[in-house]
């Protein structure tokens, strides 16, 4: 099959290339890391031109959130990267005394990047920065369901960084299953968790480790005790100004008290209305559905019999041109399919309680989400939240925006997914931190070796247990007679 060939030759030519030794000095890592700087910089008007295509994406959110954001990290790496490759020195240890040790970084090898369609940029070239500024050489899969911004990938990454060392592979579910079958040094998915089991099917045949960034029901706790306007803003950037909800960050339902529901619901509609306007399906800011396929899967979650009469807000849809206004839903029922799945799209269900501090056990009954939100003045209800609730990540009176500090994590847990990147996380999760211990032909002891006697396991005992007598003993020669 030619896509078995294209990735088994993709694979071999990478291999070679790695094997020559020519990703790993860090002139090489700085020159391509320089190269994806200057591509974001001289193509951002093409970049978004795809987006656009794709996406319908405005070119505001094309730039803050993909462009942008890969011109960070370029940077980041660049500024830390001499730090990052050096060999760090720890404690040597008496027992191994005289000696030193080092821990030190390597590339892993030839790694696979398959990246998400719902930022299609920045998901495909995020890890590849981390990839690069590690040492290792990279194959590229681009999602196939956002096309202009994978024909564009292809087109542009030979022009400005190493093609014999990073390579960018297009295709479908064909291309992706043929790279797959191939051994790499680690896969990198971002996708969701139906795919990434399937990922880590091919990966256990080899044995090759994974990062999946994955996604989940992202939870958004509301408390009476906030400043609801700028609450509302934040929500409605998070969730509709980021690729219309199309987003693995994207909050996915709201909970706050029956009593504070009103208010709230009355201030989104306002914000939603000043973003977006009375016609939001004429709005240019608003992204379009990805495809029929998904617009269609959103529109029987929006249409089910329990929920369609739960809509208090929005629900206009265009199915020509695959946009849905952003959508409010008050109390749906917690078996229906909006709340068993996650919604990825403009469509947000709002759940109410009697007190907020049952927000905790509604959130901790679904699967582990990729990130929370809390809403909230009450320094004692955050730190409730952040003790009960186990998230990806977690942001207090904000939404989505903790993937831009490069200091922190980012990745999810349990379903939500495994493994962390950005920053130096980027760095360390494609490479190999390898222990070093030089240790000197002088400070011989006897008793480490046979034939063991009661004499040698007494001085042994207490080399252990850093007794000064007995490493003296053990360095002199002593054995107890033996």
């Amino acid at each position: 099959m030619e896509a078995v060939r294209v990735a088994a030759e993709a694979r071999e030519q990478l291999r070679a290339s790695f094997s020559s030794g020519r990703t790993r000095p860090a002139a090489w890592r700085a020159a391509q890391l320089r190269g994806l700087l200057r591509m974001a910089a001289e193509m951002e008007a093409q970049i978004c031109a795809a987006l656009r295509a794709d996406l319908s994406k405005p070119r505001t959110e094309s730039y803050v959130h993909e462009i942008s954001l890969v011109t960070s990290s370029c940077k980041f790496a660049l500024k830390n990267l001499e730090k990052w490759m050096k060999p760090k020195k720890v404690p040597a240890g008496l027992l191994t005394f005289p000696s030193t040790a080092r821990v030190t970084a390597e590339p892993l090898g030839v790694v696979l990047v398959i990246s998400a369609w719902n930022y299609p940029f920045l998901l495909a070239i995020d890890p590849v920065i981390g990839a690069i500024a590690a040492g290792n050489a990279v194959a590229l899969k681009p999602s196939e369901i956002a096309p202009a911004t994978s024909s564009l990938l292809a087109d542009l990454l030979p022009r400005y960084v190493d093609s014999s060392c990073v390579k960018v592979v297009e295709g479908g579910i064909p291309e992706t299953t043929a790279l797959l079958e191939q051994k790499w040094d680690k896969i990198f998915y971002t996708g969701n968790s139906k795919v990434g089991r399937i990922v880590m099917s091919f990966a256990a045949k080899h044995l090759t480790p994974v990062v999946l960034e994955l996604g989940g029901k992202c939870p958004v706790v509301v408390d009476s005790n906030v400043d609801l306007h700028v609450a509302a803003k934040r929500i409605a950037a998070g969730k509709w100004g980021c690729n219309n909800g199309q987003a693995c960050i994207s909050p996915d339902y709201i909970i706050t008290t029956k009593s504070f529901a009103p208010k709230l619901l009355d201030s989104l509609r306002k914000v939603l209305e000043k973003f977006y306007e009375k016609d939001p399906l004429r709005s240019a800011d608003l992204s379009r559905i990805v495809n029929s396929n998904h617009f269609n899967r959103l529109k029987a979650l929006m249409d089910e019999e329990m929920v369609s009469d739960k809509i208090v807000f929005g629900g206009q849809s265009d199915e020509q041109q695959l946009k849905i206004a952003p959508t409010l839903l008050l109390d749906v029922p917690l078996d229906s399919a909006i709340m068993k799945e996650e919604i990825f799209g403009p469509l947000l269900p709002i759940i109410t309680v009697d007190k907020i501090h049952e927000s905790f056990a509604l959130i901790n009954s679904m699967t582990k989400p990729l990130a929370a939100y809390l809403f909230s003045k009450d320094s004692k209800l955050k730190g409730q939240f952040e003790r009960n609730i186990s998230s990806g990540g977690m942001i207090f009176n904000d939404t989505g925006i903790h993937l831009t500090n490069p200091h922190l994590p980012f990745g999810g847990v349990g379903e939500s997914g495994m493994g962390a990147y950005h920053g130096t996380f980027s760095f360390d999760a494609f490479a190999h931190k390898k222990a070093v211990l030089d240790r000197s032909f002088l400070g011989e002891a006897k008793a480490r070796y046979p034939p063991y006697t009661h004499g040698k396991l007494k001085i042994l005992k207490g080399v252990m247990k850093a007794n000064p007598l007995a490493m003296l003993q053990a360095i002199v020669g002593c054995t107890g007679g033996a």
